[in-house]
């Protein structure tokens, strides 16, 4: 029999940690390669971690709501047999080194030693007792974090009555003490003390109280949708938003659709929706109008040298997430297919990754999914602008040819375009947005697939 260690992965670049929101399995459980063993949370998005062998699950090394950096063992599985992991490599490599570079090892080893030990001494004097070190009794990351945005102290803390494992203070007791105490230390009018809404995220500030009734229902926002409410704010916040709408004929992309979805499915093994098609078009569009893609820093713009854009997606729950088709103005409209259906697929099934909605310079959302005709989406920072596309209509329309003009029936849709007028002008929104139509109307009816 062998132990493995089950290790938080690494989920990107800029995740160096998550929050474990719940154990799929139980001490005793068999597991099977592959098979989620746990579930959870980052800043970004919730994912399930599977396990990398078959075994049985004998110790879990973190609890619900604890946070775990990339790289920590969170979980040890027993195999049948032995499993090679990274430090039985070290150890391998490690027996063919020479007296010299086992001498020069140990020495660099020490000399890292002194300077984490010296970090160590520095990191308590600069923090003192704010890191509640101190107290003898365990907080999870999470509990102190919270603790420390609400000025907690850590004698208050140690007041906190905790109804986890060995009495230990959850994510969940010390919300609760947060507004139990809010409640009872309410200021009045007549001075000037700080109020507890002055603690809370932006989001939340300033919000008038809500009158309820006892027939009303009460339901908790999730994780997930808290991030988005605040994320959503602190957009309009930011950016100085306005819209451009044009009007397009897609008549033409309607009828090639109509005519090639099946031989494009049996021949690539993929749907062919609208969207490929309307992505290929905006990264076109990027192109030619650079200045739409970039970011803003303080004063300065940032001008992305990748198009990545971002593809707004429907979860499970209703909430929405923004998924990014990377380096999209080289894919061939087969590769923007495949891109899309995958992540369009794995967001419905709670399977996407944090590094898969991470890096968008542009966004698209589809407001036509539900029969809205146009919207005005909220831009997704950092980013400077978003494309709403509406649905697509039978429109009676004026039709011009040599003989003469005549009505007709066509495919329309309307593009709303939202940017940032910070660093984005109505003239370069509407060029941008004009120059998206011209591509779709554009578009090229015998083409092959």
């Amino acid at each position: 029999m062998a132990k493995f260690e089950l290790k938080l992965p690494k989920m990107g670049e800029s995740v160096a940690e998550a929050t474990i929101t719940s154990w799929l399995k139980e001490v005793g459980d068999t597991i099977e390669a592959d098979e989620p063993v746990l579930e959870i949370a980052t800043d970004k998005v919730d994912s399930e971690v599977p396990s990398e062998v078959d075994g049985k699950l004998v110790e879990i090394l973190f609890e619900a709501d604890d946070v775990v950096e990339v790289g920590q063992t969170i979980a040890i599985i027993e195999t049948e047999g032995d499993v090679a992991q990274e430090e039985d490599l070290d150890i391998d490599l490690e027996e063919n080194e020479t007296d010299e570079d086992s001498q020069a090892d140990a020495e660099e080893v020490e000399l890292h030693a002194a300077a984490a030990e010296a970090a160590v001494e520095t990191a308590k004097e600069t923090v003192g007792s704010s890191d509640y070190s101190d107290s003898d009794r365990f907080y999870s990351p999470l509990v102190k974090n919270i603790a420390k945005e609400e000025n907690i102290s850590l004698e208050e803390l140690e007041t906190v009555k905790g109804t986890g494992k060995d009495g230990r203070v959850t994510k969940d007791d010390i919300l609760a003490y947060v507004e139990d105490r809010g409640s009872k230390s309410k200021p009045s009018t007549a001075n000037n003390t700080t109020s507890k809404s002055d603690h809370l995220e932006p989001a939340f500030k300033n919000q008038e109280n809500v009158v309820t009734s006892g027939e009303d229902e009460i339901i908790e926002m999730s994780r997930m949708g808290k991030m988005i409410s605040k994320h959503m704010i602190d957009s309009v916040q930011t950016s100085a938003h306005v819209q451009s709408f044009i009007e397009v004929d897609v008549t033409n992309i309607w009828n090639w659709r109509s005519k090639h979805k099946e031989a494009f499915q049996k021949k690539e093994g993929e749907k062919l929706t609208f969207t490929p098609i309307f992505m290929e078009a905006v990264a076109k569009a990027i192109r030619d109008f650079p200045l739409i893609n970039i970011s803003v820093d303080g004063d300065k713009v940032i001008k992305k040298k990748n198009i990545n854009l971002g593809m707004a997606a429907a979860l499970p729950d209703g909430n929405l997430i923004v998924p990014v088709i990377k380096n999209a103005d080289r894919l061939n409209l087969v590769g923007m297919a495949k891109a899309v259906n995958d992540l369009a697929n794995r967001a419905r099934q709670n399977k996407l990754k944090p590094d898969d909605i991470q890096g968008g310079t542009y966004t698209v959302t589809n407001v036509g999914t539900f029969g809205s005709i146009m919207g005005t989406p909220i831009i997704n920072q950092p980013q400077v602008g978003i494309l709403a596309l509406g649905a697509i209509r039978k429109m009676p329309a004026v039709i011009e040819t040599p003989e003469g003009d005549f009505i007709g029936i066509r495919y329309k849709m309307i593009l709303s375009h939202s940017y940032d007028h910070r660093v984005v002008n109505g003239a370069l929104g509407g060029q941008f947005v004009q120059r998206v139509a011209q591509y779709l109307e554009g578009f090229d009816k015998n083409r092959e697939i």
